[in-house]
């Protein structure tokens, strides 16, 4: 079966065909499907118009927010209500073609993929738009083991498996391919082909490219160290340590040679100092944590398959 999760925010425009898109493209596959719709707290007549398409088609099923909540937040609620062993994700605005979706599942059954990506090649979006997601892109497929075009393209392809196993908040809804790779998942990309928005307006201003640096920040942590904090905090501290001692055996020699100015450098010395120690002892405290909760998450294997009956914890 196919779930299609589909947040939405103030897309009343576009609703009622991108339903006729997906029902065309999808009556070609012929696999039983449910449509999710994910309504993100719409101002407008959105959820008027998703009671309406639900009143004429059982595959549709709907979620609405009392409030917006984010992208990421609506992913994860429509994770976790699908049913299907392969579930799509798309944008609601008609930018994404659903006629795509044979070319997705051919893909992960072809390269036997866990993950399938868009990617927009060609994008009909402004430029102060297409620039900053450019260099995203380029950022996180350098700082992660995940390298996509595109890691920023809401139309994508999972195995169940995947979204049931990671778990988004704030706006991680980009890093889903990221997290899935660093879980052990096969990940892939197919281009897609880009349309022009045709109703409504981008929900994404310039202060998305400063939150998306801060979310790769946090995942590249999480997926480099989740399960081993002390060897990011407690690496950082103890370098911090040795440039303290450096800089107090600086302000040693300093001091002999008679100069005020080695007491300056001694209390920046201190100051390092100090910030390390706090580095390492928080790193120490990250693991105690992690020890407390059997290892933690990042910690525990993801088991691909068992052969024989396994016992209970």
């Amino acid at each position: 079966m196919i779930s299609l999760v589909i947040p939405l925010y103030n897309e009343q425009e576009s609703l009622g065909e991108l339903h006729r898109q997906i029902g065309s493209a999808l009556s070609l596959i012929g696999q039983p499907y449910e449509i999710l719709f994910i309504d993100d707290g719409s101002r407008d007549s959105s959820w008027n118009v998703v009671r309406e398409l639900a009143a004429t088609d059982p595959h549709i099923k709907a979620i609405r927010f009392r409030r917006n909540f984010g992208k990421a937040c609506a992913l994860n609620v429509g994770f976790q209500a699908s049913i299907g062993d392969l579930v799509i994700t798309m944008d609601a605005d008609l930018q994404d073609d659903p006629a795509e979706i044979p070319r997705f599942l051919s893909k992960l059954h072809d390269d036997n993929l866990d993950v399938v990506s868009g990617w927009k090649r060609k994008r009909y979006d402004p430029w102060h738009k297409v620039f900053p997601s450019r260099v995203f892109n380029a950022m996180v497929s350098k700082l992660t083991s995940c390298r996509l075009h595109d890691h920023n393209c809401g139309f994508k392809l999972y195995r169940s498996e995947v979204v049931k196993d990671v778990q988004l908040y704030g706006e991680l809804h980009r890093f889903v391919p990221v997290l899935a790779s660093a879980r052990g998942f096969k990940v892939g990309e197919i281009e897609v082909h880009h349309r022009p928005r045709t109703f409504g307006h981008s929900k994404y201003g310039w202060n998305r490219m400063f939150k998306g640096f801060l979310d790769l920040l946090a995942v590249t942590a999480r997926t480099r160290f989740g399960g081993r904090p002390i060897h990011l905090m407690g690496g950082s501290g103890i370098v911090m340590i040795f440039l303290a001692l450096t800089g107090l055996l600086a302000a040693l020699l300093v001091g002999i040679s008679g100069s005020n100015a080695g007491w300056k450098l001694a209390l920046f010395a201190w100051a390092g100092g100090l910030t390390g120690t706090i580095l390492t002892a928080i790193g120490l405290a990250m693991e105690w944590n992690l020890a407390e909760q059997n290892g933690g998450p990042w910690a525990k294997p993801n088991i691909a398959e068992t052969i024989g009956e396994q016992p209970h914890a």
